[in-house]
């Protein structure tokens, strides 16, 4: 059973930085390509970043020099390293395969960001 669960969220003024961890179970990462996503409140998922089975990495023009996600193989492990975040960058943010596969989808964890 695969198993998506997320942390290191919480609450950070602008320009502050967070470290989110998406630890996997079940199969799911080692040969898969993984994002992260987030939701805002009143708007639609979005991808933040993603990382390729090899490390290959993309990232969407509000987040790239911000935001840095890398993966841990040995640990089923793939992190992203927020940086000069944004009042805009507030949401709950997910792990998932990339492209997202619905029923992957875990609890988030809430990155709340202070102006």
């Amino acid at each position: 059973q695969v198993q998506l669960v997320e942390s290191g969220g919480g609450l950070v003024q602008a320009g502050g930085s967070l470290r989110l961890s998406c630890a996997a179970s079940g199969g799911i990462f080692r040969f898969n390509d993984m994002g992260w996503y987030r939701r805002a409140p009143g708007k639609q998922r979005e991808l933040v970043a993603a990382i390729a089975s090899g490390g290959r990495t993309n990232y969407p023009d509000s987040v790239k020099g911000r935001f840095t996600i890398s993966r841990d193989n040995a640990k089923n492990t793939v992190y992203l390293q927020m940086n000069s975040l944004k009042p805009e960058d507030t949401a709950v943010y997910y792990c998932n395969k990339y492209p997202a596969y619905g029923a992957y989808w875990g609890q988030g964890t809430q990155v709340t960001v202070s102006s």
